[in-house]
């Protein structure tokens, strides 16, 4: 399934690297599709959204999860080939907006300013 391309029209998901374990659905994907590449084929498990993304070997859980070539996260739990890849089976700081802000807050025990009411005066 490697060199899969977009640009390939026919081609349902996308896979940029040798590497990756998972790849982009371009269009939605029903169960029982075969998805068939270079790596061999693989049956689609799960009703895949378009853009989200299906597994394309055995990920075991706390392994990395490999798309584009680079990690996106990793597996909380074991994620067979053909399987839905989300956040219901990776965790990731990657794109956490909430996370970031918590890391940027400043811990802060009391309010940063207040009125003086006349004591400094």
């Amino acid at each position: 399934m490697t060199g899969t391309h977009a640009s390939n029209p026919g081609n349902p998901v996308i896979v940029i690297s040798a590497g990756d374990n998972v790849a982009t659905a371009l269009e939605a994907l029903d169960p029982g599709r075969v998805l068939a590449g270079g790596a061999g084929a693989v049956t689609v498990r799960d009703a895949i959204p378009r853009g989200h993304k299906v597994a394309l070997t055995r990920v075991a859980p706390g392994a990395a999860v490999i798309k584009y070539g680079s990690s996106i996260g990793v597996a909380t739990e074991e994620i067979l080939p053909g399987a839905h890849v989300h956040t219901h089976n990776v965790s990731s700081a990657r794109g956490r907006g909430d996370l970031a802000a918590a890391r940027q807050q400043p811990a802060v025990a009391g309010r940063l300013a207040e009125p003086d009411n006349g004591r400094d005066a």
